[in-house]
C-alpha cells in the first residue's frame, strides 16, 4: 500500500524555500514579478468618503509565506552583494 507522506503543495513549498538567488538579474526578475504588498486590497470612495474597504486576499494564498521569503532573499542579495 502506498501512502503519501507529502502532499503536492508541500512539495511546491520545499521547492520555494529552497531556491538560493545567486545573480543580480535573478533577483531583480523576482523582485519585480513578486509584489511588496498585496494588489487586492482596494478602497472604493466616493469624494472625501470610503464606501468598500476590500482586504488583502494575499494571506489565503498557500504559498504566501514562501513568495514572501523568496521576494526578501532578493532584496538581501540585491542590498548585500550589488550594492
Amino acid at each position: 500500500m502506498y501512502v503519501l507522506t507529502h502532499s503536492p503543495l508541500q512539495t511546491i513549498r520545499h521547492k520555494l524555500e529552497s531556491i538560493e538567488i545567486h545573480s543580480y538579474r535573478m533577483a531583480q526578475f523576482l523582485c519585480k514579478l513578486i509584489p511588496a504588498s498585496c494588489p487586492f486590497e482596494r478602497e472604493i470612495k466616493l469624494g472625501d468618503r470610503t464606501l468598500v474597504h476590500i482586504p488583502p486576499l494575499c494571506k489565503l494564498n498557500p504559498l504566501y509565506d514562501q513568495l514572501v521569503e523568496l521576494r526578501f532573499k532578493s532584496l538581501v542579495y540585491l542590498a548585500d552583494k550589488c550594492d
